[in-house]
């Protein structure tokens, strides 16, 4: 057992790992195609951040695991907003700027839907739902990158230097390694996180809802405290919501275009499927909470922070104790 611990510890260190230096290669290049700090966050920092959660949703998909492919997902989107994006609103609550913030929250919110029709009509997410969502990640990137180049006075100073400093090689090297890392540390996490739950006795969906969320979303949560301690608050928000709606676009997408499942049901509340009556209820309540504010005053405010972080910490208790 405590071979299997360590592994699932070294999956978390690859991943956070190779997340941090596919971020720095991604954010590099984007720089020197002076592309917007927000636009950044919401599309080359965001897909090197969500890679863990694909890599491991799509290696959960691949080997029949459904309760990791489908907890994952919604478990990182809760995480990300609950725990990684109350954090930095709660110590340094910044303002937003509507448009620039609008594309991608009216994409997630469509996604969600979408999400709900498979859930809830189908009970099943098929090849074509995958499909369907993958064109939508497509349709999101070139319109983000489309609106960046067509209004460039919005771009944001960027005060880090580090990333403009790098050799292109170096650039190019981080990402590729970055990349393999994510591979390797995603495939220790999945193998060795479903023995854990077997030997635990735990759902393999409640692991993926906190465990494996958690773990996937680290990235997530070393870009925004990095971004915030360096005063780019816009990056931090940016990166968020962009990992948000890849995980719903991208991480199911891609493993359910790999191998179509069920939604599992290996926990029930009131007699329900508790990720039907609970999970993705909250995962769309948490994002609107966070996003529709923002949106109608252009800021955000520390009680959001707050209000968030106690969420979170009931949702982690309820998954564990009730």
């Amino acid at each position: 057992m405590w071979l299997t611990v360590l592994l699932f510890v070294i999956g978390l260190l690859c991943l956070i790992k190779g997340g941090d230096w596919f971020v720095d290669g991604a954010s590099g290049l984007a720089h020197r195609l002076h592309i917007p700090e927000l636009i950044i966050g919401a599309t080359i920092v965001s897909i090197g951040t969500t890679l863990p959660e694909v890599m491991v949703s799509s290696t959960a998909a691949v080997q029949g695991n459904s309760g990791i492919a489908y907890g994952n997902a919604i478990g990182s989107v809760i995480c990300n907003t609950a725990l990684i994006s109350a954090l930095t609103i709660a110590i340094r609550p910044s303002k937003v700027d509507p448009k620039s913030f609008r594309t991608p929250v009216i994409f997630f919110f469509g996604a969600a839907a979408l999400y709900c029709v498979g859930a809830y009509v189908f009970g099943r997410f098929e090849r074509w739902m995958g499909v369907i969502m993958l064109v939508v990640f497509v349709a999101y990137m070139l319109l983000t990158i489309y609106n960046g180049k067509k209004h460039p006075d919005e771009v944001e100073a960027d005060d880090d230097e580090g990333a403009k400093d790098l050799p292109l090689w170096k650039e190019l090297v981080a990402l590729v390694v970055g990349a393999a890392l994510i591979a390797v540390g995603a495939r220790l996490l999945v193998d060795n996180g479903t023995l854990i739950a077997e030997a635990l006795g735990v759902p393999d969906s409640v692991i993926a809802v906190t465990f494996v969320a958690l773990g996937t979303s680290l990235p997530e949560l070393v870009t925004a405290v990095t971004a915030l301690a360096k005063g780019h608050s816009a990056l931090s928000l940016g990166n968020i919501v962009g990992a948000n709606l890849f995980n719903l676009v991208l991480v199911t997408g891609c493993a359910t275009a790999l191998r179509p499942f069920d939604v599992p049901a290996e926990k029930l509340l009131m007699g329900r499927n508790a990720s039907l009556v609970l999970d993705i209820p909250l995962m769309i309540l948490v994002m609107a909470f966070m996003t529709l504010p923002a949106l109608k005053r252009g800021k955000l405010a520390r009680v959001q922070g707050i209000v968030l972080l106690c969420v979170y910490v009931a949702y982690i208790a309820f998954q564990f104790f009730f």
